[in-house]
């Protein structure tokens, strides 16, 4: 029915297109995804109503953007009482959105001129889009032959832990898109090391930067080890130690603390979402870092979400720059990754994106306090949101949900992950009243 609906309606929006416009440029490449991807998931939303397994549209709503923006939160108690459909199609929205949809759009679409970077850029999370070879339509059929080989993989090593076929799809969908939306009321709690090991290792895979596996293939090993990446790993292994430590009391076994440990760390800054335990019962530091964590995110070019480990070195490498320039006032202190140098474009963007970013997280903070919830609650829940990790701490913990707000509050996440997904400023865009004058 849903299918039906979404062919008769694109019919009907087709007969107006006059063919006038045949290039998207930056302005049409951002309203395109904004949009694009709001009405993906008006329509992606029916599925539940007409089921019934979740009755009231906003919250099917919340779900399926939650899905298709990879964060994972979610308004459902009970998740084993949903149908199977129902379990792979919300499955399956992270497998969708994980990579881009007008990614894999860019891959089939004929389009002229520069429409296929404008979307991309618009798109794919990171401070700037790099194109794997010449042009940008076969850039994204190489990440999305990457992404499916990667997910394939996975559920090959899950079948081979005794999982059965149809649930290592869904672990898939869920690890390859870094959603984290589980199929079991308790996510992974129940599951053997082996298989948890499999995802956490999988998880720190897919919040790789794509190229860096491009680059591998070709042997460009040296590139393909960027700062970036090596500082992925570096706060990985920094976070797995600390928390390992922390929490061995609990555990009083050092495999099964790290286990834990790295399971969860490996989850959080990829923000996929998963959860092997109710670390909400974790001592103060272990939640400390998490959440510290839920800010940092993944690589620019990963499914994952976050500010992202490239910003934040681009952030600390302009601040060495201006402390620099602080004492010595004559002395050029170019910024440069990688080796090469920093356009200021970049450093803009970056300084831009960060301002934008604070901004909606204060006020959507502000907004959902309105409900009445406690600080760490409602601190939590836009962290979760507006970074597309999942669980947060207190009343939207790993066990708990996001059913107990209100529409209005669900409306705020809603814009909230979106915003996260498309990296902010598509989404801003669409409240400029210039996006809307016509030519």
């Amino acid at each position: 029915m849903t299918a039906a609906i979404c062919f008769i309606l694109g019919k009907l929006l087709s007969f107006r297109h006059t063919g006038r416009f045949k290039e998207l440029y930056v302005r049409e490449g951002f309203t395109a995804v904004a949009l694009g991807w709001f009405v993906m998931s008006v329509f992606g939303a029916i599925p539940f109503v007409l089921t019934g397994e979740i009755p009231f549209y906003i919250d099917a709503l919340f779900e399926t953007i939650s899905g298709f923006t990879t964060t994972g939160s979610s308004i459902l108690s009970d998740v084993d009482a949903l149908s199977y459909a129902s379990l792979f199609w919300r499955s399956f929205t992270h497998w969708i959105g994980g990579m881009g949809v007008l990614v894999f759009l860019l891959s089939l679409l004929p389009l002229t001129g520069g429409s296929h970077v404008n979307l991309m850029k618009a798109e794919s999370p990171g401070p700037q889009v790099d194109k794997l070879v010449p042009k940008v339509q076969s850039t994204a059929k190489i990440l999305y032959g990457i992404y499916f080989a990667l997910t394939v993989l996975e559920v090959v090593f899950l079948l081979l832990g005794g999982m059965p076929l149809f649930e290592s799809m869904l672990t898939a969908f869920g690890t390859a898109g870094t959603g984290g939306f589980g199929f079991r009321n308790d996510s992974f709690a129940r599951f053997s090391p082996y298989i948890q090991w499999v995802v956490t290792i999988f998880m720190i895979l897919f919040g790789v930067n794509f190229n860096a596996y491009f680059l591998l293939l070709l042997r460009k090993f040296n590139r393909a080890i960027s700062e970036e990446v090596r500082g992925y790993f570096v706060v990985i292994a920094a976070a797995i130690a600390v928390i390992t430590a922390n929490i061995y009391s609990l555990y009083n076994s050092f495999g099964e603390a790290l286990r834990q440990a790295a399971f969860q760390v490996g989850s959080i800054i990829t923000t996929t979402g998963f959860s092997s335990c109710d670390f909400d019962l974790w001592p103060t530091l272990s939640k400390e870092v998490l959440v510290v964590l839920m800010f940092i995110g993944a690589c620019a070019g990963s499914t994952g979400g976050g500010i992202k480990v490239s910003r934040l070195l681009i952030l600390g490498k302009t601040l060495g720059k201006e402390l620099k320039q602080a004492l010595h006032p004559q002395v050029v202190a170019p910024v440069r990754m990688d080796g090469k140098l920093l356009n200021h474009e970049t450093i803009r963007t970056t300084n831009v994106f960060m301002g934008a970013y604070f901004f909606i997280f204060v006020v959507s903070f502000l907004l959902i306090s309105l409900d009445g919830f406690d600080m760490v609650t409602n601190f939590t829940a836009i962290a979760a949101t507006l970074n597309n990790i999942g669980p947060g701490l207190a009343q939207v913990g790993p066990m708990m949900n996001f059913g107990s707000f209100t529409n209005p509050a669900k409306l705020v996440m809603i814009f909230d992950m979106l915003a996260g997904r498309l990296e902010i400023f598509p989404m801003l865009v669409l409240f400029l009243p210039d996006t809307w004058r016509r030519f």
